[in-house]
């Protein structure tokens, strides 16, 4: 009996949890479907390039949105049980509030790892794809920031006149071997710039053994200097985060190709907080599941369901920009970054303990 009663409440758990992720798949692809419209109105694509684009970008961002698809959809299911009795029915049965809260926050808590292991690499893979697919179309763009096997490319319009700038793998904050070249509205070329090293650490780049070439009367003066400034629209975190975007790495990757990550480039702080991030997820499911019932099984009135919904909308709100702040301290360094990613469940883990405490006791 007990082994049916399971079943069932799983079943129709999972039901309500796939319901609601594609009714937010729905949304977010229409939603999304528009800016992929408006950034190919003018390109001669395919129709159906907007569409596909759309339908491989959405589930990426569903899982970021992971924690709050599991709240309500718990939420709903719990106050769906209260209301036609199932939820009296499992306490006739022997099943407590806390025996119930521990079935489904379980479920979400593997759900998690089960998202992790085997769906974060197809959208990561996704992701990449989508990515690389849409820079193909975006050379017409003023502002473009390539990365490839021959080094970093930028194209950028500054003080009204065109520069392309090309250098190897950067050195900390140090960009090797950089060539700089000015072309005025007509791209005609007006100067190039050599230099053995730039520091990019601020939108005022310094360069070092500078070897500048300047057109005069149609002739390249040459000119040489130690140190040569110029300004730009990018410095070394603004290029950093145009490539660290965390969703096109898997939890897979994180766990096996950690070191290799940092031989390509990648920024370990970063990718130490995208480990932990998703790491965190498991348990932000758990929590988020506990939260949904405990708010719904402390009563079984019916007259509480318009309540339970408004109290929940404001939860969704209120933990999504508490993750917000604890993250935005721990990359301002206020706090340690590791301390922001796990604070905000530390904090819910505190408040589902007392919940399940005042469940015990109904």
């Amino acid at each position: 009996m007990n082994k049916v009663l399971l079943n069932y409440i799983l079943k129709n758990f999972f039901q309500h949890f796939i319901v609601l992720v594609l009714i937010i798949y729905g949304f977010g692809f229409i939603l999304n479907l528009f800016e992929e419209i408006e950034f190919f109105k003018e390109m001669n694509v395919n129709i159906f390039l907007p569409f596909f684009l759309t339908s491989i970008f959405v589930p990426s961002m569903i899982l970021n949105l992971l924690p709050f698809v599991i709240f309500i959809s718990s939420m709903l299911y719990m106050i769906k049980i209260r209301n036609n009795k199932d939820l009296l029915c499992l306490k006739i049965n022997g099943y407590s509030n806390v025996r119930i809260f521990f079935i489904f926050a379980t479920t979400s808590f593997f759900i998690g790892w089960l998202v992790l292991i085997t769906i974060n690499p197809m959208t990561s893979a996704m992701l990449q794809f989508y990515e690389k697919t849409k820079s193909q179309y975006a050379k017409d763009i003023d502002h473009l920031v390539s990365f490839n096997k021959n080094g970093l490319w930028i194209k950028e319009n500054f003080n009204n006149r065109k520069r392309i700038i090309t250098a190897n793998k950067p050195d900390g904050t140090n960009l090797i071997d950089v060539k700089i070249f000015h072309f005025d509205e007509k791209f005609r070329l007006k100067e190039k710039i050599f230099s053995k090293s730039a520091d990019i650490k601020n939108f005022e780049w310094m360069l070092t053994e500078a070897t500048v070439f300047v057109s005069e009367e149609s002739v390249f003066v040459k000119k040489e200097f130690k140190e040569y400034q110029i300004s730009s629209n990018y410095n070394y975190d603004k290029i950093i985060n145009l490539f660290n975007n965390a969703n096109t790495l898997s939890f897979i990757d994180l766990v096996f190709n950690y070191d290799e990550l940092k031989g390509k480039g990648y920024n370990n702080n970063f990718l130490k907080e995208s480990l932990h991030l998703m790491l965190v997820l498991p348990f932000f499911l758990f929590l988020m599941t506990a939260i949904a019932s405990i708010l719904t099984m402390h009563t079984l009135k019916r007259s509480e369901n318009l309540k339970f919904i408004v109290v929940g909308l404001v939860i969704c709100v209120l933990v999504y920009y508490f993750k917000d702040l604890s993250l935005a301290l721990g990359k301002t360094n206020r706090i340690p970054i590791i301390l922001s990613i796990w604070s905000p469940v530390i904090t819910l883990g505190l408040f589902a303990f007392i919940g399940i405490l005042q469940i015990n006791e109904k």
